[in-house]
Protein backbone atom coordinates (compact mmCIF):
# COMPACT_ATOMS: atom_id res chain seq x y z
CA UNK A 1 0.00 0.00 0.00
CA UNK A 2 1.20 3.50 -0.87
CA UNK A 3 0.85 5.29 2.47
CA UNK A 4 1.83 8.67 1.06
CA UNK A 5 -0.55 8.32 -1.88
CA UNK A 6 -3.42 7.43 0.43
CA UNK A 7 -2.67 10.33 2.78
CA UNK A 8 -2.45 12.89 -0.02
CA UNK A 9 -5.63 11.59 -1.62
CA UNK A 10 -7.47 11.87 1.68
CA UNK A 11 -6.12 15.38 2.30
CA UNK A 12 -7.31 16.48 -1.14
CA UNK A 13 -10.77 15.09 -0.34
CA UNK A 14 -10.85 17.16 2.87
CA UNK A 15 -10.55 14.28 5.34
CA UNK A 16 -9.30 15.55 8.67
CA UNK A 17 -5.80 14.37 9.71
CA UNK A 18 -7.16 12.59 12.82
CA UNK A 19 -9.32 10.30 10.67
CA UNK A 20 -6.49 9.75 8.16
CA UNK A 21 -4.20 8.74 11.02
CA UNK A 22 -6.71 6.20 12.33
CA UNK A 23 -7.23 4.56 8.93
CA UNK A 24 -3.53 4.51 8.08
CA UNK A 25 -2.72 2.95 11.46
CA UNK A 26 -5.23 0.18 10.77
CA UNK A 27 -3.75 -0.50 7.32
CA UNK A 28 -0.22 -0.64 8.75
CA UNK A 29 -1.27 -3.08 11.46
CA UNK A 30 -2.83 -5.35 8.84
CA UNK A 31 0.63 -5.80 7.35
CA UNK A 32 3.03 -5.43 10.27
CA UNK A 33 3.10 -7.03 13.71
CA UNK A 34 4.04 -3.92 15.67
CA UNK A 35 2.54 -2.08 18.68
CA UNK A 36 -0.46 0.17 18.03
CA UNK A 37 1.50 3.24 19.12
CA UNK A 38 4.27 2.49 16.61
CA UNK A 39 1.70 2.32 13.81
CA UNK A 40 0.20 5.64 14.90
CA UNK A 41 3.64 7.30 14.97
CA UNK A 42 4.31 6.10 11.44
CA UNK A 43 0.90 7.36 10.31
CA UNK A 44 1.47 10.79 11.87
CA UNK A 45 4.87 11.10 10.16
CA UNK A 46 3.33 10.14 6.82
CA UNK A 47 0.62 12.78 7.18
CA UNK A 48 3.19 15.41 8.19
CA UNK A 49 5.30 14.76 5.09
CA UNK A 50 2.26 14.48 2.82
CA UNK A 51 0.92 17.84 4.05
CA UNK A 52 4.22 19.58 3.34
CA UNK A 53 4.55 18.20 -0.18
CA UNK A 54 0.92 18.36 -1.32
CA UNK A 55 1.39 19.96 -4.73
CA UNK A 56 -1.52 20.95 -6.93
CA UNK A 57 0.32 21.30 -10.22
CA UNK A 58 -1.50 21.05 -13.53
CA UNK A 59 -2.45 17.47 -14.40
CA UNK A 60 -3.99 15.85 -17.45
CA UNK A 61 -6.84 14.14 -15.61
CA UNK A 62 -5.95 10.93 -17.44
CA UNK A 63 -4.43 8.08 -15.43
CA UNK A 64 -2.10 5.36 -16.67
CA UNK A 65 -4.84 2.76 -16.34
CA UNK A 66 -7.48 4.89 -18.09
CA UNK A 67 -5.22 5.40 -21.11
CA UNK A 68 -3.87 1.86 -21.19
CA UNK A 69 -0.25 2.93 -20.71
CA UNK A 70 1.89 -0.18 -20.37
CA UNK A 71 -0.91 -2.35 -21.77
CA UNK A 72 0.60 -2.50 -25.26
CA UNK A 73 -2.32 -1.09 -27.19
CA UNK A 74 -3.24 2.12 -28.99
CA UNK A 75 -3.17 4.25 -25.82
CA UNK A 76 0.26 2.94 -24.89
CA UNK A 77 1.66 3.50 -28.39
CA UNK A 78 0.25 7.04 -28.48
CA UNK A 79 1.89 7.81 -25.14
CA UNK A 80 5.25 6.61 -26.43
CA UNK A 81 4.91 8.87 -29.46
CA UNK A 82 4.38 11.76 -27.07
CA UNK A 83 7.42 10.74 -25.03
CA UNK A 84 9.43 10.82 -28.26
CA UNK A 85 8.12 14.32 -29.00
CA UNK A 86 9.32 15.53 -25.59
CA UNK A 87 12.77 14.05 -26.20
CA UNK A 88 12.83 15.68 -29.63
CA UNK A 89 15.27 15.20 -32.47
CA UNK A 90 18.69 14.16 -31.26
CA UNK A 91 22.04 13.18 -32.75
CA UNK A 92 21.17 9.48 -32.39
CA UNK A 93 21.40 7.26 -35.47
CA UNK A 94 18.21 5.56 -34.28
CA UNK A 95 16.27 7.63 -31.79
CA UNK A 96 13.04 7.30 -29.86
CA UNK A 97 11.07 8.84 -32.74
CA UNK A 98 11.61 5.67 -34.81
CA UNK A 99 9.75 3.51 -32.24
CA UNK A 100 12.42 0.83 -32.46
CA UNK A 101 13.48 -1.74 -29.90
CA UNK A 102 16.76 0.03 -29.09
CA UNK A 103 18.51 3.34 -29.55
CA UNK A 104 21.71 3.70 -31.56
CA UNK A 105 24.48 6.30 -31.36
CA UNK A 106 27.65 6.62 -33.41
CA UNK A 107 31.11 6.35 -31.86
CA UNK A 108 33.93 7.16 -34.26
CA UNK A 109 33.60 6.66 -37.99
CA UNK A 110 31.94 3.27 -38.26
CA UNK A 111 31.21 1.90 -34.79
CA UNK A 112 27.71 2.06 -33.34
CA UNK A 113 26.64 1.66 -29.72
CA UNK A 114 23.20 0.11 -29.23
CA UNK A 115 21.37 0.60 -25.92
CA UNK A 116 18.08 -0.73 -24.60
CA UNK A 117 16.22 -1.30 -21.35
CA UNK A 118 13.22 -3.51 -20.54
CA UNK A 119 11.02 -3.58 -17.46
CA UNK A 120 10.15 -6.90 -15.82
CA UNK A 121 6.57 -8.09 -16.13
CA UNK A 122 4.65 -6.46 -13.29
CA UNK A 123 2.65 -9.62 -12.49
CA UNK A 124 5.77 -11.71 -11.88
CA UNK A 125 6.49 -10.00 -8.55
CA UNK A 126 5.85 -13.30 -6.71
CA UNK A 127 8.06 -15.19 -9.17
CA UNK A 128 11.32 -13.20 -9.04
CA UNK A 129 13.52 -15.79 -10.77
CA UNK A 130 11.15 -15.95 -13.75
CA UNK A 131 10.91 -12.14 -13.73
CA UNK A 132 14.68 -11.79 -13.92
CA UNK A 133 15.05 -14.52 -16.54
CA UNK A 134 12.47 -13.12 -18.94
CA UNK A 135 13.39 -9.45 -18.65
CA UNK A 136 17.04 -10.26 -19.33
CA UNK A 137 16.12 -12.30 -22.37
CA UNK A 138 13.90 -9.46 -23.57
CA UNK A 139 16.69 -6.91 -23.20
CA UNK A 140 19.15 -9.08 -25.15
CA UNK A 141 16.52 -9.64 -27.84
CA UNK A 142 16.21 -5.90 -28.34
CA UNK A 143 19.95 -5.63 -28.90
CA UNK A 144 20.08 -8.58 -31.29
CA UNK A 145 17.19 -7.42 -33.48
CA UNK A 146 19.16 -4.27 -34.28
CA UNK A 147 21.85 -6.47 -35.81
CA UNK A 148 24.13 -5.85 -32.81
CA UNK A 149 26.20 -8.04 -30.51
CA UNK A 150 25.41 -7.54 -26.81
CA UNK A 151 28.48 -6.83 -24.68
CA UNK A 152 27.09 -5.89 -21.24
CA UNK A 153 23.98 -6.03 -19.06
CA UNK A 154 22.86 -3.82 -16.17
CA UNK A 155 20.05 -4.36 -13.69
CA UNK A 156 17.82 -2.20 -11.54
CA UNK A 157 15.58 -3.78 -8.91
CA UNK A 158 13.08 -2.18 -6.52
CA UNK A 159 11.46 -4.12 -3.68
CA UNK A 160 8.88 -2.68 -1.31
CA UNK A 161 9.72 -2.27 2.39
CA UNK A 162 8.23 -5.58 3.57
CA UNK A 163 9.68 -7.66 0.75
CA UNK A 164 12.00 -10.49 1.73
CA UNK A 165 15.61 -9.89 0.69
CA UNK A 166 15.63 -13.34 -0.92
CA UNK A 167 13.54 -11.86 -3.74
CA UNK A 168 16.48 -9.66 -4.73
CA UNK A 169 18.76 -12.68 -4.86
CA UNK A 170 16.25 -14.84 -6.75
CA UNK A 171 15.69 -12.09 -9.33
CA UNK A 172 19.44 -11.66 -9.77
CA UNK A 173 19.84 -15.41 -10.26
CA UNK A 174 17.27 -15.27 -13.06
CA UNK A 175 19.18 -12.43 -14.70
CA UNK A 176 22.47 -14.23 -14.22
CA UNK A 177 21.31 -17.50 -15.73
CA UNK A 178 20.66 -15.86 -19.10
CA UNK A 179 23.76 -13.68 -18.85
CA UNK A 180 25.99 -16.68 -18.21
CA UNK A 181 24.55 -18.88 -20.95
CA UNK A 182 24.82 -16.06 -23.51
CA UNK A 183 28.24 -14.97 -22.22
CA UNK A 184 27.17 -11.36 -21.71
CA UNK A 185 28.40 -10.03 -18.34
CA UNK A 186 26.09 -8.36 -15.83
CA UNK A 187 28.34 -5.45 -14.90
CA UNK A 188 26.40 -3.00 -12.74
CA UNK A 189 23.03 -2.15 -11.26
CA UNK A 190 20.99 -0.60 -8.48
CA UNK A 191 18.90 -1.98 -5.62
CA UNK A 192 16.29 0.23 -3.96
CA UNK A 193 13.03 0.10 -2.06
CA UNK A 194 9.79 1.05 -3.81
CA UNK A 195 8.73 4.33 -2.23
CA UNK A 196 11.25 4.00 0.59
CA UNK A 197 9.44 4.09 3.95
CA UNK A 198 6.20 5.23 2.32
CA UNK A 199 5.12 1.95 0.70
CA UNK A 200 4.26 -1.16 2.70
CA UNK A 201 3.95 -4.58 1.13
CA UNK A 202 6.28 -6.86 -0.81
CA UNK A 203 5.79 -5.78 -4.43
CA UNK A 204 8.84 -6.23 -6.68
CA UNK A 205 9.65 -4.35 -9.85
CA UNK A 206 12.76 -3.68 -11.87
CA UNK A 207 14.43 -3.60 -15.24
CA UNK A 208 17.39 -4.95 -17.13
CA UNK A 209 19.28 -2.95 -19.72
CA UNK A 210 21.80 -4.04 -22.32
CA UNK A 211 24.54 -2.46 -24.38
CA UNK A 212 25.65 -3.76 -27.76
CA UNK A 213 27.94 -2.89 -30.62
CA UNK A 214 27.11 -2.91 -34.32
CA UNK A 215 28.45 -1.85 -37.68
CA UNK A 216 26.58 0.57 -39.93
CA UNK A 217 26.15 -2.02 -42.69
CA UNK A 218 24.57 -4.50 -40.26
CA UNK A 219 21.96 -2.23 -38.66
CA UNK A 220 18.48 -3.77 -38.94
CA UNK A 221 16.21 -0.95 -37.78
CA UNK A 222 12.52 -1.03 -38.74
CA UNK A 223 12.85 2.00 -40.97
CA UNK A 224 14.81 -0.15 -43.46
CA UNK A 225 11.76 -2.29 -44.40
CA UNK A 226 11.16 -1.93 -48.15
CA UNK A 227 8.33 -2.61 -50.58
CA UNK A 228 8.85 -6.08 -52.09
CA UNK A 229 10.54 -7.51 -48.98
CA UNK A 230 9.44 -10.85 -47.56
CA UNK A 231 8.44 -11.41 -43.93
CA UNK A 232 9.77 -14.45 -42.09
CA UNK A 233 8.95 -15.42 -38.52
CA UNK A 234 10.51 -17.91 -36.12
CA UNK A 235 8.59 -20.03 -33.64
CA UNK A 236 7.29 -18.02 -30.71
CA UNK A 237 6.92 -19.68 -27.32
CA UNK A 238 6.41 -16.52 -25.31
CA UNK A 239 8.23 -14.86 -22.44
CA UNK A 240 7.01 -12.84 -19.48
CA UNK A 241 3.53 -12.31 -20.87
CA UNK A 242 2.89 -15.97 -21.72
CA UNK A 243 4.41 -17.00 -18.38
CA UNK A 244 2.00 -14.65 -16.62
CA UNK A 245 -0.95 -15.96 -18.63
CA UNK A 246 0.01 -19.53 -17.77
CA UNK A 247 0.45 -18.91 -14.05
CA UNK A 248 -2.67 -16.83 -13.47
CA UNK A 249 -4.96 -19.02 -15.58
CA UNK A 250 -3.87 -22.36 -14.13
CA UNK A 251 -1.54 -23.64 -16.90
CA UNK A 252 1.79 -23.87 -15.00
CA UNK A 253 3.08 -26.57 -17.36
CA UNK A 254 3.19 -23.99 -20.18
CA UNK A 255 5.84 -21.96 -18.32
CA UNK A 256 8.43 -24.58 -19.27
CA UNK A 257 7.90 -23.79 -22.96
CA UNK A 258 9.14 -20.24 -22.38
CA UNK A 259 12.42 -21.24 -20.73
CA UNK A 260 14.78 -21.19 -23.67
CA UNK A 261 17.23 -18.93 -25.50
CA UNK A 262 16.33 -20.07 -29.03
CA UNK A 263 15.55 -16.52 -30.20
CA UNK A 264 18.96 -15.30 -29.05
CA UNK A 265 20.73 -18.26 -30.66
CA UNK A 266 18.92 -17.58 -33.93
CA UNK A 267 20.12 -13.97 -33.97
CA UNK A 268 23.66 -15.04 -33.15
CA UNK A 269 23.53 -17.44 -36.08
CA UNK A 270 22.43 -14.71 -38.49
CA UNK A 271 25.22 -12.42 -37.28
CA UNK A 272 27.92 -15.10 -37.56
CA UNK A 273 26.78 -16.08 -41.05
CA UNK A 274 27.01 -12.43 -42.20
CA UNK A 275 23.38 -12.63 -43.38
CA UNK A 276 22.75 -9.77 -41.00
CA UNK A 277 24.35 -7.35 -43.48
CA UNK A 278 21.76 -8.32 -46.11
CA UNK A 279 18.64 -8.47 -43.90
CA UNK A 280 16.76 -5.16 -43.98
CA UNK A 281 15.01 -5.19 -40.59
CA UNK A 282 14.26 -7.35 -37.57
CA UNK A 283 12.02 -7.06 -34.54
CA UNK A 284 10.62 -9.24 -31.80
CA UNK A 285 6.88 -9.89 -31.75
CA UNK A 286 6.23 -8.45 -28.31
CA UNK A 287 4.55 -5.04 -28.00
CA UNK A 288 0.91 -6.06 -28.08
CA UNK A 289 1.68 -8.91 -30.47
CA UNK A 290 1.85 -8.74 -34.23
CA UNK A 291 -0.96 -6.17 -34.25
CA UNK A 292 1.22 -3.63 -32.47
CA UNK A 293 4.50 -4.45 -34.17
CA UNK A 294 2.97 -4.32 -37.65
CA UNK A 295 1.51 -0.87 -37.06
CA UNK A 296 4.81 0.46 -35.73
CA UNK A 297 6.80 -0.92 -38.69
CA UNK A 298 4.25 0.47 -41.13
CA UNK A 299 4.32 3.90 -39.51
CA UNK A 300 8.12 4.04 -39.26
CA UNK A 301 8.97 2.68 -42.73
CA UNK A 302 5.93 4.01 -44.62
CA UNK A 303 4.89 0.62 -46.00
CA UNK A 304 2.00 -1.84 -45.83
CA UNK A 305 2.46 -5.12 -43.96
CA UNK A 306 0.55 -8.18 -45.23
CA UNK A 307 0.45 -11.44 -43.23
CA UNK A 308 -0.66 -14.96 -44.09
CA UNK A 309 -2.64 -15.88 -40.98
CA UNK A 310 -2.39 -19.64 -41.45
CA UNK A 311 1.41 -19.65 -41.76
CA UNK A 312 1.75 -17.26 -38.83
CA UNK A 313 -0.49 -19.34 -36.57
CA UNK A 314 1.52 -22.50 -37.25
CA UNK A 315 4.64 -20.81 -35.86
CA UNK A 316 3.17 -20.30 -32.39
CA UNK A 317 4.43 -22.97 -30.00
CA UNK A 318 1.71 -25.69 -29.98
CA UNK A 319 1.31 -25.82 -26.19
CA UNK A 320 1.21 -22.04 -25.97
CA UNK A 321 -1.31 -21.81 -28.81
CA UNK A 322 -3.49 -24.48 -27.21
CA UNK A 323 -3.61 -22.48 -23.98
CA UNK A 324 -4.40 -19.24 -25.80
CA UNK A 325 -7.19 -20.93 -27.76
CA UNK A 326 -8.62 -22.50 -24.60
CA UNK A 327 -8.70 -19.10 -22.92
CA UNK A 328 -9.97 -17.27 -26.04
CA UNK A 329 -6.91 -15.04 -26.14
CA UNK A 330 -6.13 -13.57 -29.57
CA UNK A 331 -2.57 -14.71 -30.32
CA UNK A 332 -2.09 -11.80 -32.73
CA UNK A 333 -2.67 -9.32 -29.90
CA UNK A 334 -0.30 -10.75 -27.31
CA UNK A 335 3.49 -11.00 -27.05
CA UNK A 336 4.66 -14.37 -28.37
CA UNK A 337 8.36 -13.45 -28.49
CA UNK A 338 8.97 -14.61 -32.05
CA UNK A 339 11.67 -13.14 -34.29
CA UNK A 340 10.27 -11.22 -37.28
CA UNK A 341 12.70 -10.83 -40.18
CA UNK A 342 12.23 -8.44 -43.11
CA UNK A 343 14.48 -9.37 -46.03
CA UNK A 344 14.73 -9.44 -49.84
CA UNK A 345 12.99 -12.48 -51.31
CA UNK A 346 16.23 -13.91 -52.74
CA UNK A 347 17.63 -14.16 -49.20
CA UNK A 348 14.87 -16.46 -47.91
CA UNK A 349 16.55 -19.83 -48.74
CA UNK A 350 19.82 -18.78 -47.09
CA UNK A 351 18.01 -17.61 -43.93
CA UNK A 352 16.07 -20.88 -43.69
CA UNK A 353 19.24 -22.91 -44.20
CA UNK A 354 21.12 -20.94 -41.56
CA UNK A 355 18.38 -21.37 -38.95
CA UNK A 356 17.71 -25.04 -39.67
CA UNK A 357 18.26 -26.95 -36.44
CA UNK A 358 18.28 -23.75 -34.41
CA UNK A 359 14.61 -22.73 -34.54
CA UNK A 360 11.57 -23.18 -36.77
CA UNK A 361 11.18 -20.41 -39.34
CA UNK A 362 8.90 -19.78 -42.32
CA UNK A 363 7.61 -17.03 -44.59
CA UNK A 364 4.49 -15.39 -43.22
CA UNK A 365 3.92 -12.40 -45.51
CA UNK A 366 5.32 -9.52 -47.49
CA UNK A 367 5.83 -5.76 -47.60
CA UNK A 368 3.68 -3.83 -50.07
CA UNK A 369 3.17 -0.23 -51.10
CA UNK A 370 0.78 1.63 -48.84
CA UNK A 371 0.20 1.93 -45.11
CA UNK A 372 -1.21 -0.13 -42.28
CA UNK A 373 -1.38 -3.90 -41.90
CA UNK A 374 -3.58 -6.63 -43.35
CA UNK A 375 -3.99 -10.34 -42.72
CA UNK A 376 -5.03 -12.94 -45.29
CA UNK A 377 -7.38 -15.58 -43.89
CA UNK A 378 -9.14 -18.11 -46.13
CA UNK A 379 -8.19 -16.02 -49.15
CA UNK A 380 -9.77 -12.85 -47.75
CA UNK A 381 -7.87 -9.75 -46.69
CA UNK A 382 -8.82 -7.78 -43.60
CA UNK A 383 -7.23 -4.92 -41.70
CA UNK A 384 -5.55 -5.60 -38.38
CA UNK A 385 -4.92 -2.84 -35.86
CA UNK A 386 -3.87 -2.74 -32.23
CA UNK A 387 -6.71 -2.83 -29.75
CA UNK A 388 -6.86 -0.21 -27.02
CA UNK A 389 -5.13 -2.76 -24.78
CA UNK A 390 -3.32 -5.96 -25.68
CA UNK A 391 -5.30 -9.22 -25.70
CA UNK A 392 -6.66 -9.78 -22.18
CA UNK A 393 -4.55 -12.67 -20.88
CA UNK A 394 -5.33 -12.74 -17.14
CA UNK A 395 -8.68 -12.83 -15.33
CA UNK A 396 -8.41 -9.22 -14.18
CA UNK A 397 -7.47 -8.06 -17.68
CA UNK A 398 -10.60 -9.73 -19.03
CA UNK A 399 -12.68 -7.77 -16.51
CA UNK A 400 -11.01 -4.48 -17.51
CA UNK A 401 -11.37 -5.27 -21.23
CA UNK A 402 -9.50 -4.50 -24.43
CA UNK A 403 -11.53 -1.69 -26.00
CA UNK A 404 -12.48 1.88 -25.18
CA UNK A 405 -15.26 4.22 -26.26
CA UNK A 406 -14.02 6.31 -29.19
CA UNK A 407 -15.39 9.57 -27.78
CA UNK A 408 -13.67 8.89 -24.44
CA UNK A 409 -10.41 8.01 -26.20
CA UNK A 410 -10.47 11.25 -28.21
CA UNK A 411 -11.03 13.26 -25.03
CA UNK A 412 -8.17 11.49 -23.26
CA UNK A 413 -5.89 11.95 -26.26
CA UNK A 414 -6.53 15.72 -26.24
CA UNK A 415 -5.69 15.87 -22.53
CA UNK A 416 -2.51 13.87 -23.12
CA UNK A 417 -1.55 16.22 -25.97
CA UNK A 418 -1.83 19.18 -23.62
CA UNK A 419 0.19 17.48 -20.90
CA UNK A 420 2.95 16.63 -23.40
CA UNK A 421 3.00 20.20 -24.69
CA UNK A 422 3.32 21.47 -21.10
CA UNK A 423 6.26 19.10 -20.53
CA UNK A 424 7.99 20.33 -23.70
CA UNK A 425 7.55 23.92 -22.55
CA UNK A 426 8.97 23.09 -19.11
CA UNK A 427 11.93 21.32 -20.70
CA UNK A 428 12.65 24.29 -22.98
CA UNK A 429 12.52 26.74 -20.08
CA UNK A 430 14.88 24.60 -18.03
CA UNK A 431 17.31 24.26 -20.95
CA UNK A 432 17.30 28.04 -21.39
CA UNK A 433 17.96 28.52 -17.66
CA UNK A 434 20.84 26.01 -17.63
CA UNK A 435 22.41 27.71 -20.64
CA UNK A 436 22.01 31.30 -19.49
CA UNK A 437 21.44 31.23 -15.72
CA UNK A 438 18.52 33.66 -16.17
CA UNK A 439 14.77 33.32 -15.45
CA UNK A 440 14.74 30.14 -13.34
CA UNK A 441 11.52 28.21 -14.08
CA UNK A 442 9.11 27.30 -11.29
CA UNK A 443 9.08 23.52 -11.61
CA UNK A 444 8.42 22.25 -8.08
CA UNK A 445 4.63 22.26 -8.23
CA UNK A 446 3.96 23.48 -11.74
Amino acid sequence: MDLEGYAKGALRRGVVPRDIERTLSERILETRDIPDESARRIARAVIEEATRTLCEGRQSGVTMGMFGVGSRGSGDFYTHEKIASIIGKTSAVVGSDQLDDSGVVRVGDDSLIVVTVDGMHSRLSDFPFLAGFHVTRASLRDIYVMGARPVALFSDIHLADDGDVSKVFDYTAGVGSVAEVMNVPLVTGSTLRIGGDMVIGDRLTGCVGAVGIAQQNALTARINACEGDVLLMTEGAGGGTITTAALYNGYPEVVQETLNVSFLRACETLIRSDLITKIHAMTDVTNGGIRGDAEEISKTAGVKIVFDEGRMRRLVNPKVLSMLDDLQIDYMGVSIDALLIVAPSELVPAIKDALAGVIRVDEIGAIEEGTGAEVIHNGQRSLIKPKFRESAYTPIKKVIGEQVDEHEFNWMRAQVDTAAADAIDKKQRMVAYLQTGRDPPDIVCS
